[in-house]
């Protein structure tokens, strides 16, 4: 079969949301519905495609050091807008944690107080940064860190260039499941992630896992933000006559040595939530 190299390649921003607990820090996953076209029943992090939508306006970026982030994510400085922005949104979206303030300064604010405006924002019947505009809110970059960049491999039916931030959660604020693209959700911690992959209990994709192998190392939340990102796109490459469906990516060898229920249904590299 001839592979189809002409998928278009779309950005997408995935945050892997922080916070420390005894023996070390935990994340916040969910688990994909069945009936989404891609990556069902996947454990992953809260994420999706940079919207049309997702405009930026240049005074939300006064204070952000753009050439840290342009170099940080390998794009022009205007698609590094974009993506923080999608990430801002898709974590609002998805868990109801938002990272915005008042225009004129102060804590972050509730977002408990705009959950009609979310459900809106997720329908597609608001715009995110009309949103913004409308209360005087702006977005908190400082919380995102930039941390990997994977590129779905060609062959695949849908292809993502996803960005992953890791961010710390917020005092004072709630993750929880907002969006019908999932089912449940619990914080954990990365070894536990992979213990449960390694014992068929959940299913990680190849850059979900990879993220867990990585941040299994760190003891605190502030020690995973300090770390070095890691800024060069991983790209898997399918392996050709692999039966079942095999790709190759760094690690490769201890994802499929864990993997008991590896099969073509559950081998999609697409990783824009």
């Amino acid at each position: 079969m001839t592979k189809n190299t002409d998928v278009p390649v779309k950005d997408a921003a995935t945050v892997i949301l922080l916070r420390d607990a005894p023996g070390g820090p935990e994340a916040f996953v969910m688990e994909r519905a069945m009936t989404m076209a891609f990556s069902a029943g996947a454990t992953v992090f809260p994420g999706g495609k940079v919207d049309p939508a997702d405009t930026v306006h240049d005074e939300l970026f006064v204070d952000v050091e753009m050439p840290y982030w342009q170099q940080s994510l390998g794009t022009s400085s205007e698609q590094a807008k974009r993506l923080m922005m999608a990430a801002i949104r898709e974590t609002f979206e998805e868990v109801g944690v938002l990272f915005a303030r008042p225009i004129s300064g102060g804590e972050l604010v509730d977002p408990s107080k705009f959950e009609e405006e979310r459900a809106r924002i997720e329908a597609g019947e608001l715009v995110f940064s009309d949103f913004l505009a409308q209360n005087q809110l702006a977005p908190d970059f400082s919380y995102l860190r930039p941390w990997s960049r994977w590129v779905t491999p060609v062959g695949e039916s849908r292809r993502y260039d996803t960005h992953f931030f890791l961010a710390a959660f917020p005092y004072g604020q709630e993750a929880r499941l907002v969006t019908e693209e999932a089912t449940s959700a619990s914080w954990i911690k990365p070894q536990k992630a992979l213990d449960m992959f390694g014992q068929g209990a959940t299913y990680l994709m190849p850059p979900t896992w990879a993220q867990f192998d990585r941040l299994k190392e760190f003891n605190s939340v502030e020690d995973a933000l300090a770390a070095t990102p890691q800024t060069a796109p991983i790209e898997p490459e399918v392996l050709a006559g692999a039966k079942p469906f095999k790709v190759r990516f760094p690690g490769a060898e201890n994802y499929y040595l864990l993997s008991p229920q590896h099969n073509d249904s559950k081998s999609s590299t697409n990783a824009s939530s």
